[in-house]
């Protein structure tokens, strides 16, 4: 819900409209759009399909609730672990093939969740959207985490969307490493036998204790058995021990980005 309340104030904003504007097109008035947004008053699937219809999204909305929104749509799990993103003192997350979601633009995101035309267009732009939500949430909070992500290699040759599209994406990861509490680090392609050869994972550290998260083309799983923790734990130490320094990575970064320009 959290999600669509959000995109419900970003995208009347996109289209120049005033809350009285979007109300008067929607039939309420701008005190019951004020507290849509804010998420104080209910929102309905008629409202959805009527804005909609005024801002002429295709039936986005309809679909973000049908999705997400209904009947509890969206998994108990996923939403206890965007909980645990946004409250987390610090995140450690590992990605061999692809950037960490929390690091891509917009346009990265749209590509990789595009790729093998699986998901429709509108399927697309609810995760994408809801990705940047995610990722402002968390990094651009008044009490960011301590961010630490391991990529592979890899990651910063594959050309998601084509060069222009990547030229940005390394760009914004230039830009993102310059904060004090972002630290990217890549792990070499000529270490070939490594710890993260089963996968992706991300570790959030919590006030209270520690979570796992890690995904499969079926479904993911968020792990907090203090066993499955450890495993988890154990994996990123030696992974963190094959990756080159925060500076080495940042030059490898840069210089990826360079061949994407020339």
């Amino acid at each position: 819900m959290e999600f669509l309340v959000r995109e419900l104030r970003r995208r009347r904003v996109a289209a120049g409209l005033t809350q009285a504007a979007l109300g008067e097109k929607v039939f309420c008035s701008d005190t019951q759009i004020s507290g849509i947004e804010t998420g104080t008053k209910r929102v309905t699937l008629k409202h959805l399909k009527l804005v909609d219809a005024a801002l002429s999204t295709g039936g986005y909305f309809e679909t973000v609730w049908e999705e997400m929104v209904k009947d509890g749509a969206a998994p108990t799990w996923f939403l206890d672990w965007m909980t645990a993103e946004r409250e987390a003192l610090s995140l450690r997350w590992y990605e061999p093939l692809v950037l960490p979601g929390l690091l891509q633009t917009e346009d990265y995101a749209r590509a990789i969740l595009g790729c093998g035309g699986l998901v429709t267009a509108n399927q697309i732009e609810m995760h994408a959207v809801s990705r940047l939500a995610r990722q402002d949430a968390v990094l651009n909070r008044e009490d960011p985490p301590q961010f630490v992500a391991a990529m592979g290699e890899a990651v910063l040759r594959r050309m998601i969307g084509g060069p222009a599209v990547m030229a940005d994406q390394l760009k914004f990861l230039l830009e993102v490493a310059e904060r004090p509490t972002v630290h990217l680090h890549i792990l070499p392609d000529d270490v070939h036998e490594n710890a993260g050869l089963s996968g992706s994972f991300i570790l959030a550290r919590l006030r209270d204790g520690e979570l796992g998260y890690m995904d499969t083309p079926l479904r993911a799983m968020v792990a907090e058995r203090d066993d499955d923790i450890a495993v988890l734990q154990t994996r990123w130490e030696s992974l963190r021990c094959d990756c080159l320094s925060e500076r080495q990575s940042i030059e490898m970064i840069r210089e990826a980005a360079e061949t994407c320009t020339t």
